[in-house]
């Protein structure tokens, strides 16, 4: 007996405006789980409460959300992943200098007197939960599996043996009144 699994060889693409970012065309489960479990226990140590966000503190919300851009990141080819990950520092609608790192980012604007930190790459919360879903599904093992013609797939087999012509004993047995 033969099986031929498909696998995915051309990248996932999440088109977000005019921004089209690119991700591995598979990524191996392993990996995937590690990165998510990392995403999950981090968020739960942080302690951030989506549905209660206006009390919760600021950095703390930026950290949770960088832990999620990080996850995105990693399963992103690395040209997205730069883009994705871009921080710029910025004073009165300029770039004063961009990083990848958080940590990084916030040294240098603390040392800018009204200098403020946002992604290259900004996003409302919707889209990140949305990409979120999808990229569970994609690598996740939902439904998501690679796409192949449908005459990729072969036909069920035929039961062995022959097909007798007796009768069933659930059909001989005596039938209720009414039934």
């Amino acid at each position: 007996m033969r099986k031929t699994f498909a696998l995915n060889t051309e990248p996932h693409v999440a088109v977000i405006g005019e921004t089209e970012l690119l991700f591995q065309p598979e990524v191996m489960g392993d990996d995937f789980m590690d990165s998510y479990a990392e995403l999950r226990e981090a968020r739960q140590a942080e302690g951030v409460d989506l549905d209660d966000i206006e009390d919760a503190d600021p950095a703390v919300v930026r950290k949770s959300n960088r832990g999620l851009r990080v996850f995105f990141a990693r399963q992103m080819l690395p040209e997205s992943a730069v883009l994705f990950l871009r921080l710029n520092v910025v004073k009165a609608d300029k770039v004063l200098k961009s990083f990848q790192d958080l940590e990084e980012a916030e040294a240098y604007a603390a040392k800018q007197k009204g200098a403020r930190i946002v992604d290259e790459l900004r996003l409302p919360p919707r889209v990140l939960a949305e990409l979120l879903e999808w990229i569970v599904e994609l690598y996740g093992g939902g439904d998501a599996r690679p796409t192949t013609s449908s005459s990729g797939s072969s036909t069920a087999s035929r039961p062995a043996g022959t097909r007798g012509t007796g009768r069933s004993p659930s059909k001989a047995s005596t039938r209720t009144r009414g039934r």
